[in-house]
């Protein structure tokens, strides 16, 4: 069951009471919240695809891990180029749900359910690439029209325009040693 408000993570409701009733027993899971507004500035997951989560629940005393793997779609433009790029991250998960949870540290299992809806959407953010880049070779936009070189080096290679208000200086040697002192 996918639920989502418009103001906080969509749920995404696991029933884990069958684990529970057996300390250190597993079960298979697989579940995802569909994207809606999962960006950064420029990189984002696209709207409508699926964060998905593959793995395991194991029962613990006070709860239940969630061991897996989350597959993160998305898409933005290329840091050099700026042709749009796209991939998926997978992302390794490690969760402690307890019924006593620690802020920040442990998430909340409510009615021998958990909800990992807050986890794929937090998860999906932190996944999301900073910089993206097409591939390691792109030398940006049209580098022969834009060459790439430092404004220095183009200093040295021809002297600036002089100013003509200095024009009159030109005429001054300063190397004379002759003065004309009386002494």
């Amino acid at each position: 069951m996918t639920v989502n408000d418009g103001l906080h993570a969509p749920r995404e409701l696991i029933s884990v009471a069958e684990v529970r009733r057996h300390l250190g027993s597993r079960v298979d899971v697989g579940v995802g919240i569909e994207a809606t507004g999962l960006a950064l500035s420029d990189v984002a997951v696209p709207d409508g695809s699926l964060v998905a989560l593959t793995g395991e629940v194991e029962s613990i005393s006070e709860g239940v891990v969630l061991t897996g793997l989350v597959a993160v779609p998305w898409q933005g433009s290329c840091r050099r180029c700026l042709e749009p790029v796209e991939g998926v991250f997978t992302v390794e998960v490690r969760e402690v749900f307890e019924t006593h949870p620690t802020d920040g540290e442990t998430w909340p299992l409510t009615n021998d359910q958990i909800d990992v809806g807050p986890l794929l959407h937090d998860t999906a953010l932190l996944a999301l690439p900073l910089a993206p880049i097409c591939s390691e070779g792109c030398a940006g936009p049209a580098p022969d029209r834009y060459p790439a070189g430092s404004v220095a080096d183009d200093e040295h290679s021809e002297e600036p325009p002089r100013d003509p208000r200095w024009a009159a200086l030109d005429g001054l040697d300063l190397d004379d040693t002759s003065t004309d002192s009386d002494g």
